[in-house]
């Protein structure tokens, strides 16, 4: 021993001793109490070693921690700081676990200690980090503290894991199900909760969807039932509305399916020591044991479920790849719902070839399973948006704010005599005090400390005002000079150039709005948008803009197009009107040539009468309505239009045709065919009568 204490110099003794004092939990801290006492008892060897009682420093702020990493332990890491400094000559603990039970920790600590010609004390004695013996002993006990540890968590691992293979290990169960007095679980007894669990799986089997699970409960108003785990209401069962979180939850639970499962989730340390937990896939599970207990569903329409599961979560997007922040809509983490005040998310379509942004507010919608709040097409928006950015950089609203910053300047001048006046009353009133006092006896202490208190008082108030005065008129300078005039409309003519640069990258539009703008509420009103746009600064402007029409209506062709082809429908088919129509460099309301198909579908669209019809109307017949006028076939009707006998008119693109009533039947003379009143006409001129 005493050749121990030798190690103690007056190097040491100059510093402080350190006890550092932990226990590993705090059911440790309130049940092992012996242990606690002995730590503190330390503090008495160290005064026999030499440090007085004011020099030993006791770091018990750690109790109730784990020694595993020194992350959360605020005074492991004090110390280890002290050590460093050199303010330390000893450090003290019970045993090397109580200082630190990680390898890495204890190692450092001990090598600070050797720069620092710092000594370990335990329950076995005296050590010199300098000294290789001493520092390959505590090298040695460190690590069968952390050895101790590891077997100590691999028992407990151990005894837990074993329970749980054989699907014994007593778990808290998810709503539904309950332990019985012999440990077995069951279905909960209560018949109102076993049928609304029966009641979902019934309708997600229906739907496949748990959105629509949801918006079954809510609409038909039906409660679900959940346990309460913390709090002044623990183990009570409420019955509230279902929510998609808690739907997601059921689902996902093989409990349900009668199957237990342990190690669905794996926790891990990062580097800056904090815990965090991933989800594993179900062939990383520890243990997953089938056909444990009565389920709710079996275990195959269990996995139908996962499936569903997964495939309505790929269709929502999960699987699309997109630019990483970086899109076109302005108002994006900015924009606010006008009915709720929740903030609102954005999706695009494309349109156009361009990509198009919508303003969703529908975190509640998706919670609740109910109708999203709001759906606002985002194009009149961001151009509104814009708009107002370039008009408060125009040179007349410039212009405007000058002046109006000369009115401020005037009304500040106003409030600055005001203050002017308080300070000059406040000098007043300490003068005052100070004559008053000054005229008193100063023998007379009675009076003349009450005049003395009173000066005292009057001297901080005008301190005050005095103080006061100068923060406002720092405040208030918000004089603009020349060169930063120049400077300000020089930026306003360049504004629109440089926003409406190809190069620009979107974020950086964003940027520079969120730079000007707070946030903006939007609510929409039949075919308008409100718009509260509030600026930095609390400046509010009010905006109105109207939705964008639908599609089909801004592709909608021409009036002026459609009447052009309600004339031509009377002279030509539709493959000529189209010709008519792309010769003139006339498009569709898609801007596109025409076609046929886009003739038909503008006929159908605007009511117009056909060309067969038009036909009709003027007294056209078919060959078979000819042909049974004159008591002839179809073929010879066919015949005499071969022959030149028939005028007709085609009605379509495929030489359809409806036939000029001749008015008489044609004769046959031979092989051709000809009217009488031709051949007739004909006798005439051959015997010079015409």
């Amino acid at each position: 021993m005493d050749q121990q204490n030798s190690k103690v110099k007056q190097i040491h003794l100059n510093r402080d001793a350190y006890l550092y004092i932990r226990q590993s939990s705090l059911k440790q801290f309130f049940e092992n109490t012996e242990s606690l006492k002995r730590q503190y008892a330390l503090q008495d060897r160290a005064i026999s070693l030499g440090w007085s009682y004011e020099t030993v420093k006791v770091i018990d702020s750690d109790l109730g921690q784990s020694g595993s990493s020194k992350h959360e332990r605020s005074g492991f890491r004090h110390l280890v700081a002290e050590v460093g400094l050199g303010h330390v000559g000893i450090v003290m603990g019970l045993e090397v676990s109580r200082l630190a039970r990680n390898s890495a920790d204890w190692q450092h600590l001990i090598e600070i200690c050797a720069l620092t010609s710092t000594l370990i004390l335990d329950e076995d004695g005296i050590y010199d980090p300098k000294h290789f013996n001493d520092r390959l002993l505590l090298g040695l006990k460190g690590t069968m503290s952390e050895a101790e540890l590891h077997f100590l968590r691999d028992r407990l691992i151990g005894g837990i894991l074993n329970k749980a293979k054989r699907a014994e290990l007593e778990i808290p169960l998810p709503i539904g199900f309950r332990y019985s007095e012999k440990g077995k679980v069951i279905k909960d007894p209560d018949r109102q909760v076993q049928s609304a669990l029966i009641e979902f799986f019934k309708t997600f089997r229906n739907t496949g969807s748990a959105t629509s699970t949801v918006k079954f409960f809510r609409q038909q108003a039906l409660q679900f039932p959940r346990n309460v785990r913390s709090g002044p209401h623990k183990g009570e069962l409420l019955w509230e509305q279902l929510a998609h979180s808690q739907a997601l939850r059921i689902l996902h639970n093989p409990r349900y399916a009668g199957a237990f499962a342990y190690g669905r989730t794996s926790n891990y340390r990062t580097v800056d020591g904090k815990s965090h937990m991933r989800k594993l896939k179900r062939p990383e599970w520890t243990v997953f044991v089938p056909d444990v207990h009565e389920g709710y569903i079996t275990l195959d329409e269990f996995e139908r479920n996962q499936d569903t599961l997964k495939k309505n979560a790929r269709a929502c997007g999960i699987d699309r790849r997109g630019p990483p922040r970086e899109c076109p809509a302005i108002l994006q983490g900015i924009a606010v719902c006008g009915k709720c005040g929740s903030r609102m998310t954005v999706r695009y379509h494309i349109r156009n070839g361009l990509k198009t942004p919508d303003y969703l507010c529908q975190s509640s919608g998706i919670e609740t399973g109910q109708k999203i709040c709001q759906s606002i097409n985002g194009v009149n928006i961001d151009h509104t948006i814009v708009d107002l950015l370039e008009s408060c950089m125009k040179e007349e609203s410039i212009g405007e704010s000058i002046r109006v910053e000369k009115k401020v300047k005037n009304r500040l001048k106003e409030v600055e005599n005001l203050r002017k006046l308080a300070v000059n009353r406040a000098r007043y009133e300490a003068d005052l005090a100070e004559r008053r006092y000054r005229k008193v006896d100063p023998s007379n202490r009675l009076v003349a400390d009450t005049l003395e208190g009173e000066w005292n008082g009057k001297l901080r108030n005008l301190a005050d005002a005095e103080r006061t005065y100068q923060e406002q008129i720092c405040k208030d300078s918000i004089a603009i000079d020349d060169n930063v005039k120049i400077s300000i409309l020089g930026l306003v003519n360049d504004f629109p150039v440089f926003w409406r640069d190809p190069n620009l990258p979107h974020r950086e539009r964003k940027r520079i709005v969120q730079l000007l703008i707070d946030d903006v509420t939007l609510l929409k009103i039949d075919s308008n948008i409100a718009m509260n746009v509030r600026f930095k600064g609390a400046a509010v402007r009010r905006l109105k803009t109207q939705s964008p029409p639908k599609t089909w209506i801004q592709k909608k062709t021409d009036e002026a197009i459609v009447q052009k082809i309600d004339q031509l429908l009377d002279q030509h088919t539709i493959a000529e009107i189209a010709d008519i129509l792309n010769k003139n460099n006339l498009r569709s309301g898609w801007e596109k040539p025409f076609r046929r198909w886009t003739i038909n579908r503008i006929i159908i669209a605007n009511d117009l009468k056909t060309r067969f019809e038009r036909l009709r109307k003027r007294g056209l017949l078919t060959s078979e309505e000819i042909a049974k006028k004159y008591k002839v076939s179809n073929s010879s009707v066919r015949t005499w239009y071969k022959n030149g006998l028939l005028k007709v008119d085609y009605y379509d693109d495929k030489n359809s045709y409806l036939c000029l009533d001749p008015g008489i039947r044609p004769f046959q003379r031979g092989r051709k065919w000809i009217f009488p009143e031709r051949n007739i006409r004909s006798s005439k001129q051959q015997r010079g009568v015409v």
